[in-house]
């Protein structure tokens, strides 16, 4: 899956997820994924799953742990913390 979804004209989020074989390092299931928002050419939010690391979020540079449970919870959780930062941001 790879997708495009567009907030404003400064504001997008790329989407992108891919089923591999088996679990990576530090995860429990078969998906890698990748999902970022940005806004005014800077990466604010990003959910991604790397090989020793697992699953984990970056929010405005900040990295912490992310406990996935499913695809759906997963795009939820990263819906939910997009428009929340785009919030913070039109209201700065």
């Amino acid at each position: 899956m790879r997708d495009r979804i567009a907030y404003a004209d400064h504001a997008f989020a790329e989407i992108v997820v891919w089923q591999v074989t088996k679990p990576l390092p530090g995860s429990t299931h078969t998906y890698k994924y990748r999902l970022a928002l940005v806004n005014h050419r800077v990466c604010l939010l990003r959910f991604d799953n790397e090989a020793g690391k697992g699953d984990h979020r970056h929010v405005r540079g900040r990295e912490s742990a992310y406990r996935f449970i499913s695809l759906d919870r997963l795009f939820a959780d990263f819906e939910h913390e997009a428009r929340r930062l785009l919030d913070e941001d039109r209201n700065a």
